[in-house]
């Protein structure tokens, strides 16, 4: 690791013009003089008036430090002593250097400049703006030539200044902001999960799990929360997304993990797997509960000792990553059914957010449709906007108890972007919300749970119902609850009779259904849910 340190010129401690500058302490020139540490480069910060005093110290370091290169830094600074402009001016500076922390490592030298360019240096070392510690300097206690005093690299411990944490609050909002794309969410519970999401993606690098039903949007925030991490120079690495219900079989193992080449029939090529792309980045594994048994062991090694053994490989390969999860199960019933192992649930468990889905966030609707017609306008190059009537009728609708919004972002999503497209002029009318409400409603009828009062037999009569045995009752109940959710009554069947089907010579499940419904004096038709005529 190469040592740079970046620091103002002490405009007083650093002069002197002759020989004799030689003979006192010098805090810029002392950083390259002890013969124990190497400075590989030094970003020397300045103000114009000073632009002499910094080629001659320059010059002076590559008398004493030939291996030292130095940068010299104009900084525009009408007044040094001002807080607001000398903050502004090297946050800008920070914000457009190249920070390479896989190769270096830095030092804030704090000995030289003004007291508030001292607090500054501080700060932005504190907030993770400049990667790196702070390094204080000190002369030595008896004046001799050449003597380059004390050093002393201090690592902040950010819990430990939360006075001094309060003059980010700004920067704070700047990110949970960020984490909601800009979106003004009103639900409290969802504001005070994605403020506590900042604080610990910004300060740990522990597994993180997002739990929530599809499309609440784990994928997106999983993304957004590795952005975070990058612009404070937290990770180097990309962001590596896999959903591992696609995973299956001995595919499986190869895609995470990677193999050698010949470990199995098709293996032509040496494969480095998605832990080893994540390597300094973050890994996003979507839906983490369909992973086999083997596969979750040999996770939780990889979790554990930043190692792990690719397909046919004679030894481990490391990788270091951090892990954010995703699923729509509940992983404590599945570790008690034994189909997840509970030493990895108790591995990624540390940080768990349940994120609600739309339906639990009516108050956000109205937000987030204005966010999504921002967007469509942006790639149309249109404006798009809701009549006051049609806005009116379509956040009636969303925000009441006929829109479960199944698929939560995703569906919304899906009717904002329908909505813009057939917008004549760019403008959305009441009829055509009124059409989109009816897609909804059919959209959602066939995905529908069943509620309190909807058992499905209500097509039976009150002596019809009086002359079932509560226990048949139930099972017919079972039976109408897997109909209405099939597409046909040849996939109800095979849903419902999965197993004894194996073990039948004739198979006909439809049949078998059919007969069974007739039992109670029902037909298929009366239990499925068929699709509307077409849209007018």
């Amino acid at each position: 690791m190469k040592n740079v340190v970046v620091g103002f010129i002490g405009t007083q401690l650093d002069g002197g013009k002759g020989a004799g500058r030689w003979e006192k302490w010098r805090p810029t020139v002392s950083l390259v003089q002890h013969p124990d540490v190497v400075v590989h480069r030094l970003e020397l910060l300045f103000t114009p008036r000073h632009l002499e005093l910094a080629e001659q110290l320059k010059a002076d370091i590559a008398s004493v430090s030939p291996e030292t290169a130095v940068n010299l830094v104009e900084l525009k600074l009408l007044d040094p002593w001002d807080f607001g402009e000398v903050y502004a001016t090297l946050f800008d500076w920070v914000k457009g250097y190249h920070f390479d922390t896989a190769k270096e490592q830095y030092w804030a030298h704090i000995t030289t400049g003004t007291h508030v360019a001292q607090i500054c240096m501080f700060l932005l070392v504190e907030a993770r703006f400049i990667p790196g510690v702070l390094l204080q300097t000190a002369p030595p206690k008896r004046q001799r030539e050449g003597e380059p005093g004390s050093m002393t690299l201090i690592d902040l411990d950010l819990s430990r200044y939360d006075r001094i944490a309060q003059r980010f609050q700004a920067e704070r909002r700047d990110a949970v902001a960020f984490l909601k794309s800009g979106i003004a969410t009103r639900n409290p519970r969802f504001n005070a999960l994605i403020e506590e999401v900042e604080r610990v993606a910004v300060r740990s690098r522990a597994p993180i799990l997002l739990v929530g039903p599809t499309g609440a949007g784990k994928s997106f925030l999983a993304r957004r929360m590795y952005e975070l991490k990058k612009a404070r120079h937290q990770l180097e690495g990309l962001f590596v997304e896999v959903n591992c219900a696609t995973l299956r079989g001995d595919g499986a193992a190869s895609t995470l993990f990677g193999h050698k080449k010949g470990s199995f029939t098709g293996a032509t090529a040496d494969r480095p797997g998605l832990l080893r792309t994540a390597h300094n980045g973050l890994l996003f594994l979507d839906e983490i509960g369909e992973l086999g048994l083997d596969e979750q062991a040999m996770l939780l090694k990889a979790i554990e000792e930043k190692r792990f053994l690719p397909v046919g490989a004679d030894r481990d390969v490391e990788s270091d990553f951090q892990l954010v999860a995703g699923t729509n199960r509940d992983l404590r019933q599945e570790v008690a059914q034994g189909r997840f192992r509970d030493d990895l649930f108790s591995r990624i468990n540390l940080w768990t957010y349940n994120l609600p889905g739309l339906r639990e966030r009516p108050e956000d609707i109205e937000p987030n449709v204005e966010h999504l017609l921002q967007l469509a306008s942006q790639e149309s190059g249109r404006a798009v906007r809701f009549s006051a009537e049609a806005k009116a009728r379509f956040l009636k609708f969303a925000q009441s108890a006929e829109a479960p919004w199944h698929g939560n972002f995703r569906d919304l999503a899906a009717s904002v972007t329908r909505l813009s497209t057939l917008a004549e002029g760019g403008r959305i009318s009441a009829p055509l919300v009124d059409a989109e409400i009816q897609r909804l409603k059919w959209l959602w009828r066939r995905g529908e749970k069943p509620v309190a009062g909807e058992d499905g037999l209500e097509l039976l009569d009150a002596e019809a119902l009086e002359a079932i045995d509560l226990f048949d009752r139930l099972q017919l109940e079972a039976v109408v609850r897997v109909c209405k959710a099939s597409t046909s009554l040849s996939e109800a069947g095979r849903r419902l009779f999965q197993v004894s089907r194996q073990t039948r010579s004739v198979v006909n499940d439809a049949d078998r259904l059919r007969k069974y419904l007739l039992r109670f004096g029902l037909r298929w038709e009366q239990v499925s849910r068929e699709p509307p005529g077409q849209a007018e």
